[in-house]
């Protein structure tokens, strides 16, 4: 099977030197004094588009005959690989018809408008992104056109090896860890090429959500599989299935493959833009969310994260505090039971909450000729460790309830 190569990546760099951001190779002083090691972060956020996804996409697009260009090229995105295929369309004058979900953020569709301009024809179709990827597919038959993949492609993971070409060339440290996150594994096998070709030491880890951990799946079992169902939260690197060409690399170059839960890179992304005022995505903050998993073993390390893209909408802020707040366990949601008579309410706050409990959520209709009614309550605690003591209280005021958060199918639908 055809893979990346090295002296193919110089040649990407070259082509790409006057078209994308060289991006800061950033010590992070905070990451740093917090797992006792040398922590760097590659911010691919400051990239043209605003990710990494534009390397890989114009390497692609550069090196197709004219002929093939005068035909036109097609992608299925729902985000950063479209915004890059979109910016070369216009750099290069080529027509370029981009599918993407119905449900594609506003946000999104605007950038992807505003990189491609008139060179650019978006069609929304279906809800996921796998439904967007037939209908290209389906258009790429019927026109002739060339489809640009947003990962499984030679030309495409080589664009995307010049961020670990620029990390080689920019440290004059020796460089033990490399994260990255990995969601159809097209920047692992561009970036797990070079560095086997300059630094083959370095442990290279990629990093996956655990609500979407298709290249971790596919590497327990020897061979891609597609996941039955995935959470689409982590947008940039949901996918149900990895690349064939994409996989076949990793297997061989990357040395482990984290997961991390959704709501830690939900905390991640609140710390950097708290603490650094770095705006990241939360495929961005997949690789600085999973330090946490080798705290032990990079103690003393030079580790280097690469935070893959900064395309977060302001919308989505309170979803990601939400999210956090409940995987740290400081937001807890229930079904209570409330007796149907005056006072109730004002028993439960008395007997209930604690000095620092506070309720921010709460969702009541009476119901007729019935002595109790279910309320939905969500209660924010200061500290993960008081709530053994709410559930204790509620107990104790014999107070009816259905904890919900780890309920899943029943917290998703009420929530």
């Amino acid at each position: 099977m055809q893979k990346p190569q090295f002296d193919q990546i110089l040649q990407a760099a070259e082509r790409l030197d006057p078209v994308v951001t060289h991006t800061p190779l950033q010590f992070n002083a905070s990451l740093s004094e917090k797992f006792g090691a040398n922590v760097y972060l590659k911010r691919e956020d400051l990239q043209v588009v605003r990710s990494y996804k534009l390397r890989g996409a114009y390497n692609k697009m550069s090196t197709l005959p004219a002929s093939e260009l005068a035909k036109g090229v097609i992608c299925a995105s729902a985000g950063n690989h479209a915004q890059g295929v979109a910016w070369a369309c216009q750099y290069l004058q080529v027509k370029g018809t981009i599918f993407m979900p119905s449900t594609t953020p506003a946000q999104k569709i605007r950038q992807v408008r505003l990189f491609g301009k008139e060179w650019i024809d978006i069609r929304l179709t279906g809800d996921t992104y796998d439904d967007a990827s037939n209908a290209a597919r389906l258009f790429e038959n019927e026109t002739g056109g060339t489809f640009i993949h947003p990962f499984d492609d030679i030309s495409v993971m080589e664009g995307q090896g010049t961020v670990g070409l620029e990390i080689v060339n920019d440290a004059d440290f020796e460089i033990d860890y490399v994260l990255f996150a990995i969601g159809g594994g097209g920047l692992g096998a561009g970036v797990s090429t070079v560095f086997k070709a300059r630094n083959p030491k370095t442990q290279l880890i990629g990093v996956e959500p655990e609500g979407a951990a298709s290249m971790k799946a596919s590497l327990e079992k020897g061979e891609v599989v597609t996941l039955e169902e995935i959470n689409k939260f982590v947008d940039g690197a949901a996918v149900k299935r990895v690349g064939e060409m994409s996989f076949a690399v990793c297997k061989e170059n990357i040395n482990q493959v984290l997961t991390v839960p959704e709501g830690k890179v939900c905390s991640t992304i609140l710390d950097l833009y708290s603490g650094d005022a770095i705006v990241a995505e939360p495929a961005g903050a997949l690789s600085i969310a999973a330090l946490d998993d080798i705290a032990e073993e990079i103690k003393g390390k030079n580790v280097i994260c690469i935070l893959g893209g900064g395309n977060n909408d302001i919308l989505r802020m309170e979803e990601i505090r939400e999210r956090s707040m409940i995987y740290e366990g400081l937001k807890h949601y229930f079904i209570i039971r409330f007796a149907q008579r005056a006072g109730a309410l004002q028993s439960f706050v008395n007997d209930a909450l604690g000095p620092t409990d506070d309720i921010v959520f709460f969702e009541y209709s009476k119901k007729t000729a019935r002595e109790r009614g279910p309320a939905l309550v969500g209660i924010e605690i200061k500290d993960k460790e008081d709530f053994q003591s709410l559930t204790s209280r509620m107990k104790a005021a014999g107070i009816e309830f259905t904890y919900i958060n780890d309920k899943p199918e029943l917290f998703e639908f009420l929530i």
